[in-house]
């Protein structure tokens, strides 16, 4: 191997050392890990430094930031579609400005031109939304995404400031970043992190977020930690250690061919009565969650159990009922439920 290929080589391997230990490792110990002596790592740092971003602290350890790090990925036609679809969901899902997301989905339009030209020019329209001035600006938000970005990355602990939805009062909490969620229903972001006060996971809306302080105390996820496991059971984003609760619902025959056209849930079983409606369950962790999409079927779906929200849905129809002119009486009218033919005395 000549001196320029031997001098490259290491070059790439100082990048590979330097993201297994996003906490930085000095030239001593560069030079150790590789087998050369450390006077050849400070030669090589001049030219590292130009080809990867690279950080020197102050202790003499050297790191690579990684929120200005490039990484190199390349498509088929096919993984390219994959990925406009998953923008243009960024795209209308998402209220707020993200000149990340923007510039991310532009690299790509640009990489699509010869590939994919049409495909290509609507994944840079996609990134033309993200950055619209249209879009909500707000650069807490996103000062907190990329705080808890890189926290995540390195997995370093933070010091988070969080309103509460009900009182407004802000809490302080230091947590060790699990995940992060996006969630399409409520047009919102969330962090799954353990709280170290308490040793239990803490779902955070990332909106509601008011400050994120990066610590230097590093953490470990477990081997074993799988988002989909914890959110297996959730509508959304709420999950639970509970066991999960059965929700049953009836959806009339006028809308049943929207309702198969869709999983709603791993869980769901349905079946079809003789009149055409369906009989819909699943085993979900917190039914609450639900119930803005149960809203939008309106009159065309009905809760049949479990009884809370089943009382729940009553009570919002009367107050919905009455909102618009129609008063409806408390006590029960004495006519036999739509169900009872189906369910008996149950």
């Amino acid at each position: 191997m000549s001196r320029a290929e031997n001098k490259a080589d290491r070059l790439m391997k100082m990048e590979a050392l330097l993201l297994a230990h996003p906490e930085g490792l000095t030239q001593s110990e560069i030079a150790r890990r590789l087998g050369v002596g450390r006077s050849v790592i400070h030669r090589n740092l001049y030219d590292f430094q130009k080809l990867y971003p690279a950080i020197e602290h102050d202790d003499g350890r050297i790191c690579i930031d990684r929120s200005m790090y490039l990484l190199n990925v390349a498509f088929t036609l096919h993984e390219a579609m994959a990925v406009h679809l998953a923008s243009r969901l960024l795209a209308t899902r998402m209220d707020r400005q993200n000149p990340h997301a923007a510039s991310a989905l532009r690299k790509l339009g640009v990489a699509l031109e010869k590939l994919a030209p049409r495909i290509s020019s609507h994944v840079k329209q996609a990134a033309d939304v993200m950055d619209d001035a249209s879009q909500w600006q707000d650069p807490r938000y996103l000062d907190v995404l990329e705080q808890l970005t890189l926290a995540w990355a390195e997995q370093r602990k933070v010091k988070v400031k969080h309103r509460s939805d009900k009182a407004g009062k802000v809490l302080d909490y230091f947590l060790c970043p699990y995940f992060i969620e996006p969630y399409a229903v409520g047009q919102t972001t969330h962090l799954i992190a353990r709280d170290e006060a308490t040793g239990k996971m803490r779902t955070l809306k990332i909106e509601r977020i008011e400050k994120v302080e990066l610590t230097q105390e590093r953490y470990e996820i477990p081997a074993d930690f799988d988002p989909r496991d914890l959110l297996a059971d959730a509508w959304g984003i709420w999950y639970t250690e509970n066991a999960p609760v059965e929700v049953t619902l009836k959806f009339n025959r006028s809308v049943a061919g929207r309702l198969k056209e869709t999983r709603w849930h791993r869980s769901e079983q349905e079946t079809e009565l003789e009149d055409g409606s369906i009989i819909w369950k699943a085993k979900v962790a917190e039914p609450q969650e639900m119930i803005p999409w149960i809203r939008a079927w309106g009159a065309d779906c009905e809760v049949v159990e479990p009884k809370r929200l089943r009382e729940t849905m009553m009570g919002e129809t009367k107050m919905m009922a009455e909102q618009y002119g129609w008063f409806i009486s408390s006590k029960p009218s004495g006519k036999s439920s739509t169900l009872d033919d189906f369910f008996g005395d149950k």
